[in-house]
């Protein structure tokens, strides 16, 4: 009984199948597909064989493809390389004690922005203006006792001029003279180290820029031998103007150096799309890292806003001029197949074709073309994925563009 059930579906689905084959034109209409014309018909009909071909293999079954077209004009564009950038304080200044002391007062917050000479610590001066008053008073005492001497000298000539004194008397009291002055000199000399250590205990801001953390606080004993990380009072960032150090292809050297000898060249830090600061190159590496390929350069950039912040990575654009006539596409106008980037122009026929190019360079969502197209020429932007050279294509507006009103027939 088994094997005759299984032989009564076997000829059923043979019977199904054949009717299915037999009347598959009436049931693709019913279901609203479109019949493919027959092998025969195919090879008869001329106006099928002049088709061109779609990347299913099928001649624009559905009529003309819809693209988004753009007309290709000349424009002024500018000439930039474009590289990755690491935004670097112009000066990075660690503080710390030169003299042996403790730390009396801080006068300045963490993460202040200070500006030169502030007063940002206070150590203790307590025994340095002691010892400066010691030196002082003995300065004092110096210079009475070269008085007295310069008296005892005068006074040793006019005898020896008169026949009531000694050549040994007057050389000993001009030899005394000199010792006291000498003493003086050492003693002034004393007293002006002593004012250089005094000084030292008030430590300000060398440069002007945002002060980081302050791991010392007021009761801190300093040492000059100390190396450790916590010796640091505070680093100092000078931060406005501020650096941008970057690498670029060696191969753009000659084009820099070049515009470099005309004047400024021009660099963009790009942050963000809606955040820009410019400045200009102040430094090219001497030498070319052989490791890499690239040369290294430096734009000094105003930061008053501190948009810009150390160790911060952006991208840097070099403006090396202005191509006055550059021909441009959006940049998604342009394909890439195995012998190189092309686009499609669309003829007066509204007829698609291929056309291989020389690409200049990419910026700002646009490719500069330099070799391949006309100016005034219609270039396919979107639609692409239908397309082949040959096929015929109908033009509509993007999506963010208003489709153009009809005229009223009359």
């Amino acid at each position: 009984m088994r094997l005759v059930r299984w032989a009564v579906l076997a000829a059923v689905a043979v019977v199904v199948c054949g009717a299915a084959w037999q009347y598959r034109d009436q049931v693709a209409a019913k279901l609203g597909f479109s019949v493919p014309a027959s092998a025969a018909e195919k090879e008869t009909s001329p106006a099928a064989s002049a088709q061109p071909q779609g990347r299913r293999g099928r001649a624009n079954p559905g009529g003309p493809i819809p693209v988004v077209v753009t007309v290709a004009s000349p424009k002024s564009m500018p000439i930039i390389v474009e590289a990755v950038g690491t935004v670097q304080a112009i000066a990075s200044i660690q503080l710390k004690s030169r003299i042996d002391s403790q730390i009396m007062k801080v006068n300045v917050e963490e993460g202040a922005l200070v500006k030169e000479g502030d007063l940002l610590f206070e150590l203790d001066a307590r025994t340095l203006k002691a010892q400066l008053a010691q030196i002082e008073a003995q300065i004092r005492k110096d210079k009475a006792q070269v008085e007295q001497a310069k008296r005892d000298s005068t006074r040793a000539d006019d005898l020896l001029t008169k026949g009531a004194g000694t050549v040994v008397t007057r050389d000993t009291n001009v030899t005394n003279q000199k010792a006291l002055e000498a003493q003086l000199e050492s003693d002034e000399a004393m007293r002006q180290n002593i004012l250089t250590q005094i000084s030292y205990t008030e430590i300000r801001a060398p440069v002007s820029g945002r002060i980081g953390s302050i791991p010392n606080k007021a009761g801190t004993t300093l040492r000059v031998a100390d190396n450790t990380a916590t010796a640091v009072l505070a680093t100092i960032n000078q931060v406005d103007p501020i650096f941008v150090s970057f690498a670029v292809p060696q191969v753009f050297l000659p084009d820099i150096r070049a515009a470099m000898t005309k004047g400024p060249v021009n660099v963009n830090a790009v942050i963000d799309e809606a955040h820009k600061q410019s400045g200009t190159i102040a430094f090219l590496e001497n030498s070319v890292d052989p490791m890499t390929g690239t040369v290294t350069a430096k734009a000094r950039i105003a930061n008053a806003n501190e948009g810009l912040w150390p160790g911060q990575f952006i991208k840097a654009e070099v403006v090396l001029g202005v191509e006055a006539s550059a021909l441009a596409v959006p940049t998604p106008a342009v394909q890439l197949g195995p012998q190189g980037p092309y686009i499609f122009v669309v003829r007066a026929d509204n007829v698609a074709e291929v056309r291989p190019i020389a690409v200049s360079r990419t910026q700002g969502g646009e490719t500069v073309i330099s070799k391949g197209l006309k100016a005034g020429e219609k270039v396919v932007v979107e639609g692409h994925l239908r397309l082949v050279n040959g096929a015929t294509v109908a033009e509509k507006p993007a999506q963010n563009e208003a489709p153009k009103p009809t005229q009223p027939r009359g």
